[in-house]
């Protein structure tokens, strides 16, 4: 509800008048998410200023951190494609994480076509060439032992389906499918703002699926980072791709646990709608901790089955696997299987296919770029780690 407040109240500065009956965490995320607009560079459209919030001091800081990220994740995925191609992605994350702490490279020519074959490909038809953000960082509470986590997000600047393009009304929202990547930043900028013990990792991979005489082709087979071909049944079906050989290297590093997020099928929003994010994992313990995080959050997700029998529909006669379904069933769970492929066997590991859009304003969540399960996986992972959630708190 404090979502409301911030278009509702007259400007200027306002306060909870019986603090002591809320928890500021929630007041305060709540109206930075109300008070949130965006508009593009040189706009001069007019917008009411929100009313502000005065908070007490050492009080909202988790609803701070939150919202900060919200904002982060949602400046990025409202960015106009124009502004926001791979290498302003990969760029921006790297001023956000090092602002933080981060070591952070950013890989580029060929030195990502050595380490990331599949990304590169699908980046090939593109001017704009590829980039791949690897960042680490170690809370400085987290010793050489401390658990590690690994964040990987698709990050699509713009997705026109390559030659097996889209249909007009399929590209007008395609700037957001690099909402996974938005979703791993705002998360990873969550975990460092609070100075959780552990390690961590991020790898994005920021491209754009375009056509040109160099695109990626159907039928293409490529040598993946893990040695495997991989068919291209379909060059709409780029997110996975791009997945592939990150959480090849990812896995490389044995994390303790594995996240990645994208804006992987429309198969997934068939099923649930633009609200509920999809959750595949490996782990039930896993899944049930970030369900149950949803719940506590209102953040929902619903998971949907890794059922290996499907794993058979994605046969090539030419290659170790297609990047598409021989059956026009259960998109979400072939393309979530398809990753599981590029995860190492014992890491646990869990997946979310999002939407990253709001289709419609409602109060807190205005029109436009978000962060669904943001609050879910961050709260997850304290219970996995038995943390508290940063900072001393």
């Amino acid at each position: 509800p404090f979502g409301a407040l911030p278009q509702r109240l007259p400007e200027g500065d306002w306060r909870v008048a019986a603090p002591e009956t809320v928890a500021f965490d929630d007041v305060v995320l709540g109206w930075c998410m109300g008070a949130y607009g965006f508009a593009a560079e040189g706009t001069q459209r007019a917008r009411r200023a929100p009313a502000r919030l005065s908070v007490p001091a050492r009080k909202g800081e988790l609803g701070v951190a939150l919202a900060e990220a919200v904002y982060l994740g949602r400046d990025l995925v409202n960015a106009p494609p124009n502004a926001l191609g791979p290498e302003e992605l990969a760029k921006a994350a790297r001023g956000a994480l090092s602002a933080l702490g981060a070591q952070v490279t950013l890989i580029k020519g060929t030195a990502l076509a050595r380490a990331y074959p599949m990304l590169a490909h699908v980046g090939a038809g593109s001017e704009r060439g590829a980039r791949v953000v690897v960042a680490r960082w170690q809370g400085s509470r987290a010793g050489a032992g401390a658990p590690l986590l690994s964040l990987v997000g698709k990050g699509v600047c713009f997705d026109t389906g390559g030659y097996d393009i889209k249909p007009a009304a399929g590209m007008l929202k395609m700037k957001k499918d690099m909402g996974g990547a938005a979703l791993m930043l705002a998360l990873a900028h969550v975990i460092m703002a609070r100075d959780l013990p552990i390690r961590l990792e991020v790898r994005l991979g920021c491209v754009e699926n375009s056509i040109s005489g160099a695109a990626m082709r159907p039928s293409d087979v490529v040598r993946t980072r893990s040695g495997r071909t991989v068919e291209i049944g379909n060059t709409d079906a780029e997110g996975r791709l791009v997945l592939c050989d990150l959480l090849t290297e990812a896995c490389e590093a044995r994390p303790d646990l594995l996240l990645d997020a994208a804006t992987l099928t429309g198969a997934a929003r068939v099923a649930l709608g633009p609200d509920l994010p999809a959750l595949f994992s490996n782990d039930d313990a896993l899944a049930q901790a970030i369900l149950s995080a949803g719940d506590s959050w209102s953040d929902p997700l619903w998971r949907l089955p890794l059922h290996q029998e499907y794993g058979d529909w994605m046969r090539s006669t030419i290659a170790d696997v297609s990047n598409v379904s021989s059956r026009p069933f259960a998109g979400a769970v072939t393309a979530a299987l398809f990753l599981e492929i590029f995860v190492t066997a014992g890491t646990r590991w869990a997946h979310v296919d999002t939407y990253a859009w709001n289709d419609n304003a409602r109060f807190a969540r205005p029109e436009g770029g978000e962060t669904p399960s943001l609050r879910a996986l961050f709260d997850a992972i304290l219970k996995i780690f038995h943390l508290t959630n940063g900072s001393g708190s």
